[in-house]
C-alpha cells in the first residue's frame, strides 16, 4: 500500500476523533481514549500548530489510491525558528502490521532532511511500545532518556541529521 501525507485542516476533526477516541491506538500514548471534549481541544491546539510551517505540523496518513483515512503523523515544531522537530504517528488498528508506520517515519525523516533549519529530529514513545522503538532504532535514532510525561513513562529517541 503506498500512502501520502496531507495536512490535517478544520474540516478532519472527525477523521482525529475516531483515532484518538479508539482505546487501542491512544493504549501506549495516554493509555486511555479522549472524549470529544478534550480530543476537539487538542485537535484545534494541532491546527494552529499547522499554521507556523508549510512543511511541519500533524498530517492525515491517507492510501494513495483510495484516499482512505489510514491515521495521523507529525513532524511538529513548537516556533518558526526551531532546529529540531517531534515526530510520532498514530494508526487505526486495522492498519496494523502492513509496514505503513514503517513507511510514515521514514517519510517523516524525509521531510526533516530536505529543510535546512532542522538538525535533530526526536520521538517520544511509552518504553513498551517495541515496534515503534524498533522502527525508531532502524532510521538510526539512539536512545537519550526515559523520563515521565504527565504521570506516563516515556523514552526519548533522536536522530541528528
Amino acid at each position: 500500500m503506498n500512502i501520502k501525507l496531507e495536512k490535517f485542516t478544520e474540516n478532519d476533526f472527525t477523521h482525529y476523533l475516531k483515532l484518538v477516541n479508539d482505546e487501542k491506538v491512544m493504549e501506549m500514548i495516554t493509555e486511555r481514549a479522549l472524549e470529544t471534549d478534550e480530543a476537539k481541544a487538542e485537535f484545534d491546539k494541532q491546527i494552529q500548530n499547522n499554521k507556523l510551517s508549510e512543511n511541519f505540523g500533524n498530517f492525515k496518513i491517507l492510501d494513495s489510491a483510495s484516499k482512505e483515512f489510514i491515521g495521523l503523523a507529525k513532524i511538529e515544531i513548537k516556533a518558526k525558528d526551531d532546529q529540531e522537530a517531534e515526530i510520532g504517528y498514530m494508526i487505526l488498528p486495522k492498519f496494523w502490521g502492513k509496514g505503513i508506520a514503517s513507511k510514515v517515519g521514514k517519510k517523516l525523516i524525509e521531510i526533516a532532511k530536505s529543510q535546512e533549519e532542522i538538525n535533530r529530529l526526536f520521538a517520544i514513545i511509552d518504553p513498551k511500545n517495541l515496534p515503534s522503538r524498533k522502527i525508531l532504532i532502524n532510521n538510526g535514532f539512539v536512545s537519550k532518556e526515559f523520563k515521565d510525561f504527565d504521570g506516563l513513562p516515556g523514552e526519548v529517541l533522536e536522530l541528528t541529521l
